[in-house]
Parts: C-alpha cells; structure tokens; sequence
C-alpha cells in the first residue's frame, strides 16, 4: 500500500519515506482545512478551482491543490496552521481582480484562501466617521454602507463591484479619486490580519491616536499577501461627494495642456474631485467595442476628463462635452482592451512633466506591438495596454518599465508587482530598501509560505524578446 501511494505521486527508489510523508502531510492539511471551514468551503474539483487559479488577463493559469473559503479570521487563522503544519504555500485572494498576478498560484501544491466571505462590518462610528469591514466586502458594498450613514467612502475604482476591500489594502490601490481623498493608505485606520504562524494581529482599535511603536497596518498595506492575510479593516469615511457636481470631457492636444487645464478648471484643489484621461486609441476602442457615440466635435490626442464640485472654468473655445454619463468612456477601458484578446497590462507612475514625451516614444519602444494608455492624470498614473506579444514574453515589460524609470518614474503606481515585475524592483528600490523588505518578510515569515514569488521573487524574466509574433 506504502509503494503504491508512492509510486502514484511521483516517488521513485525501493523507500520513498519522504515522499509518502509529504503526501501523508498534505492529506493531514486537507483533513485540517475542512475542519476548519467545513468540507463543503474546502475546493478541489478541476473545474471549481480553475476559476481561482486564472488571472483577469488570463497570464497566470495554475489550478491550486484546494480553494478554501473561510467565513471568520478564526476560521482563517485555522486554515493557515493547517497549511503550515504541511508546509503548504498559501495565496491570499480577494475579487482576483489584479493584473499582475499577485492572487493567483503560480504552483500546483498550493492552497488559495479566498476572503470573498469574509463581509461582517461594524455599525459605523459617526462620532469617528469610522467602521470596521470585513475583507472580502467589496468596495461598492463598502460605498453602499456608508452612503447609508449619509457618508463616503474615498476609493473608487471600475472594478468596485468586484475588487475587495482585502485586495484594495494588500496592493495599496488608488483609483480614480487619489486626487481628492489619497490612495487606500490615506483611508485605512488600522487593519486585522492572520500572520503566516496562525497568529492574530488586530490593530482596528478606534483609538485617535497611539504612538507606541511600529504601526503594523501601514506594514501590511501594500505588502500584496506576502506577510499575512488581511481580514478586517478600519476605515476612515468622507464627506459625501456633492450631489450637483460636474462631469466634462475636454479634447486636447498634449499632456502637458490637460494637466494645465485640470488645474487652472478649479478654485481651490478640494473642488476637482477626480481628473483622469483617455487617449485616442482607447477613445476609438471603446466607442468601437461598446457600440457609443463618438463624445466630441473633433477627435483629440488625448481626453481630458474632470469632475468638479462646480462648473469648471474652462477657455471658451474648447472642444468639451458635459454629462455624467461621459465616466462610461472612461471605466471601460480595461473591458474594451480585453476585447482584442489577453494583452499585457502595465501600472506605471512619471513625473507629470515628463508624461508627454514617454507616451510620444512608448509606440516606437514596443513596435511591432500594439499599445494605447489612459489613467489618472494628475498623479501620472498611466494604464498601458499592449496586445501582440506572447503571454510568457516579458521583453516589452522590460524595455517599457526601463524607459519609465529613465524618466523618474516608477514601475507601479497602483497594481502592485505582483508575479510579473519582481525583477524590476530594484529600478524602484534601493538594495537599502529591499533587504528592509526581505527582513521584514524573513521575520514574520520564515517559511517563505505566504504568497511566495510575489513582490520578493527572485526568479528573474523569461524569454525576454521583442519578436514574439
């Protein structure tokens, strides 16, 4: 019975313990797991799975040895001492909305904690303007609760129907309301994660204010799964958005004018709720794809859009259109790049003054590929969408993220690096910064379990051409 156990998984040789005992431990870990959550929130089958293991842009497709679905963080915090009892690598995963691998296997022997269950919340604290969510709500259902304590929240983003409140935390995602309210970081008040060991730590106290020692939350924002899986967060609510406020669309010339324009179209900062742009190849895409109007008079180089707490001041003679229906062009960038097939999908950050000349050379730099970009302007957080190369090509990443950081510019703004740009951290990072990194990472994480490739991978790119066809 022994050798044939062995034999059916791999083992060779007349004594294979050592594989018998790992497949003895996994077995004893999927025992573990669905005591912990129950048989029927314990996925093996293929075809369940599968829709776990694949990313949005359908790069990365491993199926994992199980899916587990807990509904508490003690349930959490029982399934990652089951996984590591045996050993097993674990990937936190939320709406699996990213685009750069980071919720998704990238080994078959690894177990996917899925947090989508994990939606309890507090009342809202209106003396705080505060409240505590679950992970695995999403950010619109987030919205929804605190739209119904006649408050805001300050992230928004296309995928707000799906992204999680976990995912939004562990990749620090900033969509398209950074330029009122900040990036997630800005929003959170403390956060409760499950470390790799099984240990709690809850920092969601509604305290103002505690100076004593390292803040963990801001720690674990960012850190993409990598140090423990994110369960609960306090959040900071807003001032609701004005209900009269202003959406226009602007055709322009260059990067440098919509910057100028998005600017000089408000009073103060506080009254331009968010300043985003398009440019003519996506504009094109998305009227194609989603069957609409062409929004302006002529066609521009790029598409400025702003909402405003007030009618914009804006030059008389410019091509714009005013409608609040005009964010469709906009949200739906990411659908209408999808339409031409998987692509790769780059999240970078330049100095605004040198947005016009890198989005000039980013068509010479990828040719014979096809690109179009959009983003959030006035933070130079530029979307490029590229279609053409292989999916396992990562020369166009390199040659792209290398012309970026040329410029000043960083190779993530919001999307994180994920499994698809570990060995571009050091054109971000200082060596200094990444052995800070490493260290963190080593000391709550000896094992290297949790989310293991991601953000600190190692290995560098494969085939890395230009040519693929």
């Amino acid at each position: 019975m022994v050798f044939a156990l062995a034999g059916a998984h791999g083992c060779t040789g007349r004594r294979p313990p050592r594989c018998v005992m790992a497949r003895l431990r996994t077995v004893s870990a999927l025992d573990g797991l669905r005591d912990a959550v129950g048989p029927e929130h314990v996925l093996t089958d293929p075809d369940i799975v599968h829709a776990y293991a694949t990313d949005w842009n359908g790069r990365w497709a491993v199926d994992p040895l199980a899916v587990v679905r807990p509904a508490s963080t003690t349930e959490v915090a029982a399934s990652v001492r089951a996984c590591a009892s045996a050993g097993l690598s674990i990937v936190p995963q939320g709406g699996n909305t990213g685009l750069v691998g980071g919720s998704v296997p990238a080994d078959p022997g690894v177990v996917v904690v899925s947090t989508r269950r994990l939606t309890d919340h507090t009342p809202v604290d209106h003396a705080r303007r505060q409240v505590t969510v679950g992970a695995g709500m999403t950010v619109a259902q987030v919205h929804a609760l605190a739209a119904e304590a006649g408050l805001a929240y300050g992230v928004d983003l296309a995928s707000r129907d799906s992204a999680t409140i976990g995912g939004t935390v562990a990749t620090n995602a900033g969509g398209v309301r950074v330029v009122r309210f900040g990036d997630t970081r800005a929003q959170v008040v403390g956060v409760e994660a499950v470390l790799a060991d099984g240990s709690t730590l809850d920092r969601t106290t509604s305290l103002p204010k505690d100076s004593a020692g390292y803040d963990l939350s801001q720690v674990l924002i960012g850190s993409e799964g990598t140090l423990g899986i994110v369960t609960a967060v306090r959040l900071l609510l807003r001032d609701p958005l004005p209900v009269d406020r202003v959406t226009t669309l602007v055709g322009v010339s260059s990067m440098a004018e919509a910057v100028s324009l998005a600017s000089a179209s408000v009073t103060t900062r506080t009254d331009l709720l968010a300043a985003e742009y398009v440019d003519a190849e996506g504009m094109q895409l998305v009227c194609d794809v989603a069957g609409f109007p062409h929004p302006l008079v002529e066609r521009w180089s790029y598409y400025l859009l702003i909402e405003t707490a007030r009618i914009p001041r804006l030059p008389a003679d410019v091509d714009a259109a005013v409608d609040r229906r005009l964010w469709e062009y906009r949200e739906r960038q990411s659908e209408a790049s999808a339409a031409r097939g998987a692509g790769h999908s780059l999240d970078v950050a330049l100095p605004l003054e040198q947005l016009d000349e890198f989005l000039s050379l980013l068509p010479h730099l990828v040719r014979p590929h096809h690109v179009f970009t959009f983003g959030h302007l006035l933070e130079g957080n530029v979307h490029i969408q590229l279609t053409g190369p292989r999916q396992t090509d990562h020369g166009p990443t390199g040659v792209v993220l290398a012309a970026v950081v040329e410029r000043g510019g960083s190779i993530s703004s919001e999307h994180g690096v994920g499994r698809d740009k570990p060995a571009y951290l050091h054109r971000s990072r200082s060596s200094t910064e990444i052995n800070a990194m490493r260290a963190i990472k080593d000391a709550l994480d000896p094992q290297d379990l949790m989310n293991p490739g991601v953000l600190l991978g190692s290995d560098g790119p494969a085939d890395v051409t230009m040519d693929s066809p």
